[in-house]
């Protein structure tokens, strides 16, 4: 593989933010500082899919940087948005807010000033424990302060061949007969029930009514309210379908990532940006949305969210950054169970990055020692952490639950595995998974007949040893018996209890499991 072909570090990053500048310098465009920009959303609880979105425009920022480029990633917190529906878990007394902007919403749990700051806050603080670094911009403030009033005004000069464009481009005709703006409604302060239906340019003034409206699957009513609105000094905001193209001219964005659901709304609003306000609209990337291990959408609404302060009980922040940098594009269920995987990947990454797993081909090395780097922001450690198997880590907490760190450290050190107080952390985080969900996931490990049958005659024999030097000599000798190489029935072996390769030595640690434990894990592959 020739140098040439390598675009930066050799990941999917690299390409896009390759791909961003090609296209600016295309467009001519001043390319002092670079802005990406991440929407976040205010009204239902954070999850990983929230926080992928700014991580992988954080991607993107590095790898600007890291091409020579100035950039910052502005994360955007859309808390002007109307309350929908009821997170699942929130108080009922939420219902009389329905509607309302999520910044008006008085925070149920009395830890921020609004509903939106406690969603919005708890987004931050995920970004904060990974790393990433932001420039935070609320759409309270951006409203007020009359930034994107230009926009506002242009856009709704141009509102009749807007709504004909939405039409044609969507097939949604709701804009046909109001204006893409919401104000606030002055009697009651909900938000989709004020619908627009006149624009007094001279003024820059909306006349609205405020109505019932369908949010959702439901009806909520309007107070009957006349009113007018000032886009500069009363508070409202544009309709999703118009107002990315508002906020990337007025913040001059040159990059955002758009999930699969909001593809009608990018498309629009690309062509709002383009069309009406002049501005060349921002790179883009798809990505796939997140599901749970059932193949529904992982939803703010439904209850079914992994939050990144929930991920970190288990997991380190660098297993958060592998799952969203590995890959971009397709669906993926994701589930807690996950983490065991991710741990274990992160350090044979490490191992590749410091030339301790020889990979053959060139153009995978690259990518890999790449992808490391991302997950270090770019800042990989000068040397390798001492590595003790994530899962093994796990089955030792199940055993040892009093005096656990001590006792576990031990272990470490009967089977000749080195540790530290990086290990002893990770300690804390198996225990914490092996006391929440206690069960290991089934490995998925690929078994001819052979070793299916050498495998029944094993888990006949361990019920009849005990001690740990005659359990590596009954499995030494069961694999000769069956005509197979000891070293790769030990292999399978591994698989099976630890999901990987290699481990420690293999008696003790069937000993310290259980044989009964272990006969049943390996009962379940046969």
């Amino acid at each position: 593989m020739s140098g040439q072909n390598v675009i930066g570090r050799g990941t999917w990053i690299d390409k896009l933010a390759h791909e961003l500048v090609e296209r600016e310098k295309s467009l001519g465009r001043n390319l002092d500082i670079i802005r990406v920009e991440s929407g976040l959303g205010a009204s239902g609880i954070p999850h990983i899919g929230s926080l992928g979105d700014a991580v992988r425009a954080y991607g993107v920022k590095l790898a600007l940087e890291d091409m020579g480029y100035d950039s910052t990633l502005i994360a955007y917190s859309d808390d002007l948005d109307g309350l929908r529906k009821i997170p699942e878990g929130f108080p009922d007394s939420l219902q009389e807010h329905i509607a309302k902007p999520v910044s008006l919403i008085p925070d149920p749990f009395g830890c921020h000033d609004s509903y939106g700051m406690h969603m919005s806050g708890i987004l931050l603080d995920g970004l904060d424990k990974v790393g990433v670094k932001y420039e935070f911009r609320r759409a309270l403030d951006t409203y007020k302060n009359g930034l994107l009033k230009e926009q506002i005004h242009t856009i709704m000069l141009n509102s009749s061949k807007i709504g004909q464009k939405i039409s044609d481009m969507v097939g949604q005709e709701k804009y046909q007969k109001y204006l893409p703006y919401f104000p606030v409604c002055a009697q009651c302060d909900k938000l989709y029930t004020a619908e627009s239906i006149q624009y007094i340019a001279d003024e820059q003034k909306v006349l609205y009514k405020c109505h019932d409206a369908e949010i959702g699957s439901s009806i909520v009513s309007g107070c009957g309210y006349d009113g007018e609105a000032d886009i500069s000094k009363n508070l409202g905001k544009l309709a999703w379908k118009v107002e990315f193209a508002a906020r990337w001219a007025a913040f001059d964005v040159r990059f955002e990532a758009y999930g699969k659901d909001i593809m009608d709304s990018v498309k629009v609003n690309d062509w709002v940006a383009d069309d009406i306000l002049g501005f060349a609209h921002p790179h883009h990337v798809k990505y796939e949305m997140f599901l749970d291990k059932g193949g529904k959408k992982i939803s703010k609404s439904l209850g079914n969210v992994l939050t990144a302060q929930k991920w970190l009980e288990f997991g380190t922040p660098e297993s958060i950054l592998l799952l969203l940098y590995k890959r971009i594009s397709g669906a993926r269920e994701l589930g807690f169970e996950d983490i065991p995987g991710l741990m274990v990947e992160y350090d044979e990454l490490e191992d590749v990055f410091f030339g301790k797993v020889k990979v053959d081909n060139p153009a995978k090395l690259v990518k890999l020692k790449g992808l490391y780097q991302y997950v270090n922001l770019l800042e990989p450690p000068a040397e390798p952490h001492i590595h003790v198997n994530y899962r093994l880590l796990v089955e030792l907490c199940k055993i040892f639950r009093d005096n656990r760190e001590d006792m576990v450290a031990g272990k470490l050190r009967e089977y000749g595995l080195n540790h530290d107080s990086h290990i002893i952390s990770l300690i804390k985080l198996a225990g914490n998974f092996a006391d929440e969900f206690g069960k290991q996931e089934k490995a998925n490990v690929e078994l001819d007949s052979g070793m299916k049958s050498a495998l029944r005659i094993l888990v006949d024999k361990l019920v009849t040893v005990q001690e740990s030097d005659d359990i590596q000599n009954v499995i030494y000798q069961t694999a000769k018996s069956n005509s197979i190489k000891p070293k790769d029935f030990f292999i399978v072996l591994y698989q099976i209890l630890l999901g990987t390769t290699r481990g420690p030595k293999i008696g003790p640690l069937i000993r310290d499991m259980g044989s009964k434990k272990v006969t049943d894990m390996i009962s379940e592959h046969l």
